[in-house]
């Protein structure tokens, strides 16, 4: 199985991915839904502090790569020839990844922190942070997860910081060349 993780900061443009993947017949697991179903099923709001609670929860209870096993299990269970992993946060998760997919390849979504704060403040979703101090502390607590070094450890980059099409083209041949 060829397996395609995705890694960036919140609001990068890792979801656009994810989405022209898709529009390719490439099924896409979201870490992020796992994590926001686990919210769900406590019965919480998906507010960003519900959404990083449980996050932290999950990491403190079964190990920082927690998320990535149950990612895992999910596309092993496709059963198809390539995959994409949208959302890893750690650098544990990206461990986990090439320790138990043979074919593995980690693509960093790179957008400046005042682009992706425009982002999140007109996308509407509740567990966004919505302010320049609630996306520096989302940042922070992501960083606490091994995001950086995860970012670091990145095969690929791709820049998501000019017009949409340009963004677009990059990621068709970034699939067409790993698919």
């Amino acid at each position: 199985m060829n397996v395609i993780g995705i890694v960036g900061y919140p609001a990068s443009g890792k979801g656009e991915f994810s989405k022209i993947a898709a529009e390719h017949g490439i099924p896409v697991v979201v870490m992020g839904d796992i994590i926001r179903n686990r919210t769900k099923a406590q019965g919480l709001e998906l507010t960003d502090e519900n959404v990083g609670a449980t996050a932290r929860a999950l990491r403190a209870e079964l190990g920082m790569d927690a998320v990535a096993i149950l990612t895992a299990e999910e596309v092993t269970a496709l059963n198809a020839e390539t995959a994409v992993i949208d959302g890893i946060r750690g650098d544990a998760e990206v461990a986990y990844f090439r320790s138990v997919f043979e074919s593995f390849t980690l693509i960093f979504i790179k957008a400046d922190f005042a682009i992706r704060l425009e982002r999140m403040q007109g996308r509407g979703r509740t567990d966004d942070s919505v302010t320049e101090e609630a996306l520096l502390a989302r940042d922070t607590r992501e960083e606490s997860f091994g995001l950086a070094r995860a970012v670091a450890a990145a095969d690929i980059m791709l820049v998501n910081e000019t017009d949409r099409a340009s963004f677009e083209d990059a990621i068709e041949n970034t699939i067409r060349s790993l698919a």
